[in-house]
């Protein structure tokens, strides 16, 4: 069967400034949270690789941008640095950063790749978090002033925009968990963070909309599909619980202006609401955006939890729901996490179903594995067949959606070059060009030529 997509299908990739750019501590960038994270905690990132080892985007783009070009991209996903702009997080905008952006857009539009600009990618500027961070309304008012510098620098060249890349992360991460930098673990104030961040993200579209610069704005949310256990009334109302928390928190207010009367009043019954302004709700209304991304890898399957009561005091999203395993699930060992390529299709239907057929394209979607040296060939390429057959399966499910009406714009994969992730740093790799850490050579992976040829056919057999 030959799985045809759109001419005007955006084929590409996805990477951010934290995980590629390198050179974290020159030409007058100041230190993000993991920047500082990892000069204090190194011992919590793997064999102790921080982001000043990123794969030299900053002084590689002009090659690594053609690239691109060979793997058959038309447009291309990264973020602006805001520690790099913008050193002091709410100042004067640095001009080597400055001339650094200018000079990434033009060759990626003088290549005819569109560049797609996310604004915030879980790297908060340390001056920015030690005023509060995302529990700050001050931060916050800084962020939409940072956003509408970028829209007036590079809003004439850039019309595809995202405020935030994954906003629910840094609440899981860092506020629900101590994956992430500053590793509270606190329920109440997570829901605060969450609140605040869909309050930056409305004030940067507000700041878009009254430029009338050219283009889209959208938010960029990892939405992974909520399946319960059984048809069981107790599992199926811990899938909801989950679906709230995990999926509908972002999206719902993104998408429709408002929150699910249902997690309100969740919150509410749990003393977990937050400070509300009286304006919030018209500003969180006016922010519902023009395009959805959606970053897809496994999905969350959930039961009840055992000996969970209705008057039990709810300190944490898991006193809800738990996970599990399904039994003779599809796995991939390295990372750990389910293969289910059916999850992309649900999601693009309940947006089509539930949310009007927003317009959106799936932003991140791939395949994360360790030790891929063990994978190369006698040609020196590395033969990832597994990851040909996982972004081929994910593909025939989205153009299954496509048949199906879905207003899905394009795939993007995470990503065009193995890269720095975060606690993980090279633990995993995910690209379709292997990065030699010690040379800095670039190599295509047989499913970077596999990428390239489907880009071109718009589709593959």
């Amino acid at each position: 069967m030959k799985y045809q997509f759109a001419d005007d299908f955006w084929w590409g990739s996805a990477t951010s400034a934290p995980q590629s750019e390198g050179a974290s501590a020159r030409d007058g960038k100041s230190r993000n949270i993991f920047d500082y994270w990892h000069e204090i905690a190194p011992e919590r990132f793997h064999h102790q690789v921080g982001p000043s080892e990123a794969s030299t985007f900053y002084d590689n783009f002009q090659q690594d941008i053609l690239l691109l070009k060979t793997l058959g991209h038309n447009t291309f996903r990264t973020s602006i640095s805001w520690s790099r702009l913008i050193p002091d997080g709410d100042g004067k905008v640095n001009p080597k950063a400055l001339a650094f952006y200018n000079a990434l857009i033009d060759s990626l539009l003088a290549q005819g790749i569109t560049p797609f600009i996310n604004l915030y990618h879980f790297d908060m500027p340390l001056c920015m978090q030690q005023k509060g961070g995302w529990e700050s309304r001050a931060v916050v008012e800084a962020y939409a002033r940072y956003a509408k510098t970028c829209f007036t620098l590079f809003g004439d060249r850039v019309t595809h925009w995202f405020t935030f890349n994954e906003p629910i992360v840094p609440v899981e991460a860092g506020y629900l968990n101590d994956l992430h930098y500053p590793c509270v673990v606190d329920f109440k104030r997570a829901v605060a963070v969450a609140y605040h961040s869909v309050l930056a993200h409305a004030k940067a579209v507000s700041h878009f909309r009254a430029l009338g610069n050219e283009g889209t704005i959208g938010i960029i949310l990892n939405l992974s599909p909520t399946y319960a256990r059984s048809t069981s009334q107790e599992d199926l109302v811990a899938a909801n619980y989950a679906d709230l928390l995990l999926n509908k928190s972002f999206l719902d207010p993104v998408t429709t202006g408002r929150y699910p009367q249902e997690l309100v009043d969740l919150l509410k019954a749990n003393g977990l609401l937050p400070q509300t302004d009286p304006e919030d709700a018209q500003l969180i209304a006016n922010g519902v955006v023009d395009i959805l991304g959606v970053n897809y890898y496994q999905p969350r399957r959930v039961k009840a939890k055992e000996g969970f009561r209705a008057t039990d005091e709810v300190t944490m999203p898991e006193d809800l729901f738990s996970y599990y395993d399904m039994p003779g699930r599809k796995i991939n060992p390295h990372r750990g996490w389910e293969i289910y390529e059916k999850g992309l299709y649900d999601i693009l239907m309940d947006l089509k179903e539930n949310y009007g057929n927003i317009p959106c394209y799936i932003s991140e979607n791939g395949m994360g594995v360790e030790g891929e040296e063990t994978f190369i060939g006698a040609t020196g390429r590395v033969e990832d067949d597994y990851r040909i057959d996982f972004i081929r399966e994910h593909l025939k499910w989205l153009h299954q959606a496509l048949a199906e009406g879905s207003n899905c714009k394009g795939y993007h994969l995470w990503t065009f070059i193995d890269c720095w992730s975060w606690l993980n740093a090279y633990k995993n790799r995910y690209g379709l060009v292997r990065l030699d850490r010690e040379s800095q050579r670039r190599m295509l992976k047989k499913s970077g030529y596999w990428f390239a040829e489907t880009a071109k056919q718009n589709g593959f057999d």
